[in-house]
């Protein structure tokens, strides 16, 4: 099933209340959050990166995954943290609907809630590979939002 883009406000963010959006980039996917703040633009990124395999609202918060990451800047910080997130939906099976996220100088805490996959509820479309340095940015816009994207590897 084929779901359109929304349409973009001329700010670049979607109009309307999506704080998240994918897209395309050649075969792979491009994962772009936005908040008011830096911590909610990367979790805002980690919805999007969910997006690309299933519906967010699909997922539970059944179980809570606590992941720290550091790095010397926060480019390099959001693709840590969607990295950790990657390994741990391949390595323990898992998908994750909802994330609480801190953000002091290079160092990042949250914690991940989710489910195991489950094949039938979740219909996963792809499985994602990894996060790359293709359109990795983490900015602040004019308006004061915070936009944190980068493009995943399916």
């Amino acid at each position: 099933m084929y779901v359109e883009d929304p349409p973009l406000a001329l700010s670049g963010r979607p109009q309307g209340p999506a704080p998240w959006e994918t897209f395309p980039h050649g075969a792979d996917v491009g994962v772009r959050g936005y908040g008011a703040s830096i911590a909610e633009a990367f979790a805002n990124a980690a919805l999007a990166l969910t997006s690309v395999v299933t519906d967010p609202e699909l997922v539970r918060p059944r179980r809570r995954m606590d992941i720290v990451c550091t790095a010397p800047d926060h480019e390099i910080l959001l693709l840590d943290w969607l990295n950790q997130l990657i390994w741990r939906m391949s390595v323990d099976g898992l998908l994750f609907g909802r994330f609480d996220v801190e953000i002091e100088d290079d160092r990042l805490t949250a914690a991940a809630f989710g489910e195991p996959v489950d094949p039938i509820r979740h219909a996963p479309a792809v499985e994602v590979k990894g996060a790359t340095f293709t359109e990795l940015q983490v900015t602040r816009e004019p308006d004061g939002c915070w936009r944190a994207q980068c493009v995943v590897d399916v």
